[in-house]
């Protein structure tokens, strides 16, 4: 049997994160570990549970959402933290994936549409609306710090070259095997190896990479 993924709520609006709760909980796939009313507590549970997941407010009092996502992300590697809030500031976005957040979420989203991108993280899909994809692809595109050198880009195989320009096109891991006819691990293994050349932390930079680097156009971008 699949173990559960292991998910840590942190917001400070009690209602809504008790009702996140009760949703969550009623899907086997889920097990609910800590709960967090601010950033500084969201760190420390995160530290003492170990979860697969975070759910993170950014507007929380004490540590905000971004600085508690900066300090789980560089201690826990393996916990993933996906923004879920209301804010669609162009500026909270960007600074999530800076911080490493592994997606970025509304609140508006619906329950079964939540659940299913969840269940994507745990499979290495990095949850994104499109709208919030196609800011972060612009931000990254043009930031001198968003990624890996030209030198860097040139040392990918070519084979690992063409899963960058389908990545950035937004397509799943099981969605680049079938288009390459390879295996979806082999493909999780292709980014393994593009991430590490590339030194970066995340698909979202690596596809926005692939923008800048000229090997895939805005105008294919994920709708």
């Amino acid at each position: 049997m699949t173990k559960p993924i292991r998910l840590l709520l942190a917001d400070d609006h009690t209602l809504f994160r008790k009702g996140l709760v009760g949703l969550l909980s009623q899907e086997k796939c889920f097990e609910i570990v800590a709960e967090a009313e601010d950033g500084r507590e969201a760190v420390t549970q995160a530290q003492t549970q170990l979860p697969d997941i975070v759910l993170m407010d950014i507007h929380m009092p004490v540590v905000n959402g971004l600085e508690a996502t900066r300090q789980i992300t560089k201690a826990l590697p393996k916990t993933r933290v996906v923004i879920l809030t209301f804010s669609e500031e162009d500026q909270d976005v960007f600074e999530a994936i800076k911080c490493g957040a592994y997606g970025y979420l509304s609140k508006k989203i619906t329950p079964a549409r939540l659940t299913e991108l969840l269940l994507g993280v745990s499979h290495g899909e990095a949850p994104l609306s499109g709208t919030t994809a196609s800011k972060i692809l612009k931000e990254f595109a043009t930031a001198s710090s968003a990624g890996a050198r030209n030198s860097l880009v040139d040392e990918l195989t070519e084979r690992e070259r063409d899963i960058l320009k389908l990545l950035a096109g937004g397509l799943t891991n099981k969605e680049i095997g079938c288009r390459l006819m390879i295996a979806e691990n082999t493909v999780k293994n292709h980014l393994k190896n593009i991430l590490a050349k590339l030194h970066l932390r995340n698909r979202v930079q690596a596809a926005a990479l692939a923008l800048r680097e000229g090997l895939f156009s805005l105008k294919d971008s994920v709708s």
